[in-house]
Order: C-alpha cells, then sequence, then structure tokens
C-alpha cells in the first residue's frame, strides 16, 4: 500500500489525476494480460513503459516483431476502457509510439483470435461506439454524406500521394513491377479480361473513383462507361480527365446512387466500393446487379474481406476504419459473398485474391503520404494528429492484409 501510494503521488505529479493512474494500472493489467499469458501466440512485442521499465514477449510460432514505446500512462488507461479503439485513439494523440506502426498492426492481425477477448475495452465505450456507426448507416440521404466524409477532403489531398492513375484501390503486383502505376493498369486490365469484353460493350462503374478503370476501358478495349459516384470532387476530376483525353463521347458519370439506376448493360464493375455498402443493403445491391445487367452479362467486383472466424464480434462492433475512415461500412465474408450472390441469382465465374499486393500498395501508399505531408505539398488545414490518423489507417490495413485479418479478392459474376 505504501509503494503504490508513493506511485499515486509521482504519476499525480507527472500530471496523471488518481483515476487516470488507476486506469493506467487496470490497462496495463489488460495489455500484459493481452500479450502474456499465452494470448500471443505468434511473433513477439517488446513493451517500454513511461518508468523505464520493459516487458518482452514471445509467442511459440515466428511472426512479426512489435516494438511499443509508451510516453504517457494514460495509453494504457485509454486502452482499458476503448480496447482496440483506445489504442487507436492514444497513437494519434502520441501516448504511444512505435518504430514500426505496420508491424504493431501486423502483429495484432497474425493474433487477432488469441488477444481479440483482451482488446475488447469496456462494454459502455462498445456500445457508445457501436450507437455512432449504427446511426450512420448507408441510406440514400446518409450514403452521401459517408462519401463526402472521405472522399471530399479533396483532389488536392490525395493527388500529392497517389500514383499517376489516381487510383485509391489495391494494385496488382507482378515480379518486377517497378512502381504503383504499372500495377495499378494490370489490375483495370484483369478486370476487363475476365468480363470477356468486346468493343461497343457498355460498362456500368459502381464507384467510379477519378475515373482511372473508364480511361483503360474506354481507351484500351474500346468499351462505352457510365460511371456513377456519390462525391462531387471525384466527379468533377473523372469529368475533366475524360475530355482531356478525348473520351467523353465513350465516357460519362453521374452523381447518383447505384439504387436509383435505371439503364441496362453488358457488364458492371465496381472496384472497393462494396466495402461501403452496409450490411443491411447488401442484398439491395447484389439484387441491382442482376436489375441492371442484361441475361448474360457479367460483373467483374473487387472487394475487401474480413476473416470468417472475426466476423460475429466484427459485425456487432464499431472498429477504427467505421469510426474515423468509413462511415457507415462493412467488410464481408467469403461465405457471405457467396450466399447473398446466390440469393440474387449471380453465379461465379471467378475469383482470385492477392493480399500481398494489397500489404505493398498499402506501405508505397504510407510512404507517399508522409513525403507530400513532409514537403508541404498537401493542401492547409491537416495538422500532426490528422497525420497521425493517417499513419495509423493505412498501417492498420497493411497489418491486417499481412497478418491474415483481411483479404482482398476480384470476383467475376455472371447473370443467367
Amino acid at each position: 500500500m505504501e509503494d503504490h501510494g508513493k506511485r499515486a503521488l509521482q504519476v499525480t505529479q507527472a500530471g496523471m489525476s488518481p483515476v487516470d493512474w488507476l486506469m493506467a494500472r487496470l490497462g496495463g493489467s489488460r495489455a500484459l494480460f493481452a500479450l502474456g499469458r499465452g494470448r500471443l501466440k505468434i511473433g513477439s512485442a517488446l513493451l517500454r513503459l513511461p518508468d523505464g521499465n520493459q516487458h518482452y514477449f514471445k509467442g511459440t510460432r515466428d511472426g512479426p516483431h512489435a516494438e511499443f514505446d509508451v510516453k504517457r500512462w494514460r495509453a494504457l488507461g485509454r486502452m482499458a476502457r476503448g480496447g482496440a479503439l483506445g489504442f487507436a485513439r492514444s497513437y494519434m494523440d502520441g501516448d504511444w509510439d512505435t518504430p514500426d506502426l505496420a508491424q504493431v498492426c501486423a502483429l495484432g492481425s497474425a493474433n487477432r483470435h488469441s488477444m481479440a477477448q483482451g482488446l475488447r475495452g469496456s462494454a459502455l465505450m462498445r456500445g457508445v461506439d457501436r450507437l455512432r456507426h449504427v446511426l450512420r448507416a448507408n441510406t440514400k440521404g446518409q450514403a452521401r454524406k459517408n462519401i463526402a466524409f472521405h472522399y471530399d477532403l479533396g483532389n488536392g489531398f490525395y493527388s500529392p500521394w497517389l500514383d499517376e492513375t489516381m487510383t485509391y484501390s489495391s494494385a496488382l503486383f507482378a515480379p518486377g513491377d517497378q512502381g504503383l502505376e504499372t500495377a495499378q493498369l494490370r489490375k483495370y486490365r484483369r478486370l476487363l479480361d475476365v468480363l470477356q469484353v468486346k468493343p461497343g460493350d457498355h460498362i456500368l462503374e459502381i464507384g467510379s473513383g477519378w475515373g482511372g478503370f473508364a480511361e483503360v476501358a474506354a481507351a484500351e478495349r474500346g468499351c462505352r462507361v457510365t460511371g456513377l459516384t456519390l462525391s462531387r470532387e471525384q466527379l468533377d476530376y473523372a469529368s475533366g480527365r475524360m475530355a482531356r483525353q478525348g473520351l467523353s463521347d465513350k465516357v460519362q458519370f453521374a452523381l447518383r446512387d447505384y439504387r436509383d439506376e435505371t439503364g441496362r448493360y453488358d457488364h458492371v464493375v465496381s472496384i472497393e466500393m462494396f466495402e461501403a455498402v452496409g450490411e443491411a443493403y447488401w442484398p439491395v445491391y447484389f439484387d441491382t446487379l442482376r436489375r441492371v445487367l442484361k441475361p448474360g452479362g457479367r460483373a467483374g467486383l473487387q472487394i475487401i474481406t474480413i476473416d470468417e472466424g472475426l466476423f460475429p464480434a466484427y459485425r456487432k462492433s464499431a472498429d477504427f476504419i467505421q469510426t474515423y475512415i468509413f462511415p457507415g461500412g462493412m467488410l464481408p465474408t467469403i461465405a457471405a459473398l457467396q450466399k447473398h450472390t446466390a440469393k440474387a441469382g449471380l453465379g461465379w465465374c471467378d475469383m482470385r485474391s492477392f493480399a500481398d499486393s494489397y500489404a505493398q500498395t498499402l506501405s508505397l501508399w504510407r510512404t507517399r503520404f508522409n513525403a507530400a505531408f513532409e514537403a508541404g505539398a498537401l493542401p492547409h488545414g491537416f495538422d500532426d494528429v490528422f497525420r497521425r490518423l493517417w499513419n495509423f489507417y493505412l498501417a492498420y490495413c497493411e497489418g491486417g492484409f499481412r497478418g491474415g485479418s483481411i483479404d482482398v479478392v476480384q470476383l467475376a459474376l455472371v447473370r443467367d
């Protein structure tokens, strides 16, 4: 008791209240329990605390090695209350740091099943975060707000660190690739190949981004493309892009919700848009694909998926991505995709996964993002907390792909 009293006095004098100190102690126990006691099965971790103490943990199997430098004791308390989200928030605020953020996230991903219980946080905080997520479900009105939340940060924000194709989805790398652009073009061309497109085919693209796919489809394959987006920033950029390339006669973009589309098309393409649909609207999405496809038409989808074992808890909570990056979103499992496509009368004719390519894409994006930030190439108004948020986001996703908790697939469907 005397030692605990001295410790409380020390941390209070360092600027921490006794309540925060207590939560730090509880958080410390939670953190140590999550890493130790057999919870860390794969890889190793080194935890450095503010008082100079260090704790080393090693699993029974080789894997990622992560180092945590706890700068403020409150980081442990915030993790105790907020679980994985509290862990992210405390990183954003500089309460802890690491030499390699992607390795931290890869370690968590690799141990996703054994450590999940130790990173849940309090029921109250989980409930608050879940309610916020539910209130941002993708109704037609809310979907526009959710898309604007992320994509309308501005073309001036994205253009300094995306590649020349202005593509914000996973590239598809092959040995010898020299950069992102080559791998992004390979991704687009593979989708066109599995669709078996012919010159003159009319493609509907749901979630057309900045026009990268539409340009390749029109310029290289002679297709017509109608692109749908909910982002005014993307619409303006993509329309100008087609005009500059002399493709406006083949490609048109519309600020329209996919649920309002009434045309009929030879093919449909949707690249990493499905993640923003929301679970409640998955049946509507696939019914829309069937409705707009001509008989025998194909749909080429690129979708991020989540590990089957994580899905039951994931769908009842709100993770970092849903809270800070893509409100209203939800990752499916392969089983969920099979279920909903079957109900919509869409058959599978091709699937390829390429998680390693996404991890490589994210690593390159993070390097380019930080270089742009340091060079002052991003618009004014983005502070260091925002920078740390985006670093966590990109590393969180990279670690997820490297550790196996998420994957990315290209899927070809056919309408009977």
